[in-house]
């Protein structure tokens, strides 16, 4: 039987350390982001599902972009590595009124649900994406320039 592979040291998401306008100076994970892996991590529904709101006019092969979130045309020109890291981990504090979830928050929710079972859940919950996977986004985020 194989054994897994050790997963790199990593920030667990209530030790993140935002700055006043939410931007996160290091980085969440030992491993550099990959941005072949944040592409697919945007455009897969059953992980980040980025694409559902956002849009990259680029991405011809992503189906069914969104138009709730804005436009990531360009987004590596208007935010630094450590705004993108903070806007994916949780973009609520940067843009109070932002739509977009919390993508590595596991507690502080105002009304958590239990999956789709219509119970509360209780926290902590899990981040919808780890810190590798955060780091994998933004680097590929970064990449989109005018």
């Amino acid at each position: 039987m194989a054994s897994a592979m050790p997963l790199a040291a990593e920030t667990a998401p209530q030790d993140v350390a935002y700055d006043d306008i939410g931007a996160i100076a290091e980085p969440l994970s030992e491993t550099a982001g990959n941005p072949e892996e944040g592409a697919k991590i945007y455009a897969d529904k059953g992980t980040g599902n980025c694409v559902a709101c956002h849009a990259i006019s680029a991405r011809t092969d992503a189906e069914f972009q969104g138009n709730i979130g804005p436009s990531l045309d360009g987004a590596g020109d208007r935010w630094s590595v450590e705004q993108l890291r903070g806007i994916v981990a949780d973009a609520k504090r940067t843009f109070p009124e932002s739509m977009m979830p919390s993508m590595y928050k596991t507690a502080g929710y105002v009304r958590p649900g239990d999956a789709f079972t219509g119970k509360a859940g209780t926290e902590p919950l899990p981040p919808l994406l780890n810190a590798q996977q955060i780091e994998d986004v933004v680097a590929y985020i970064a990449t989109l320039k005018e």
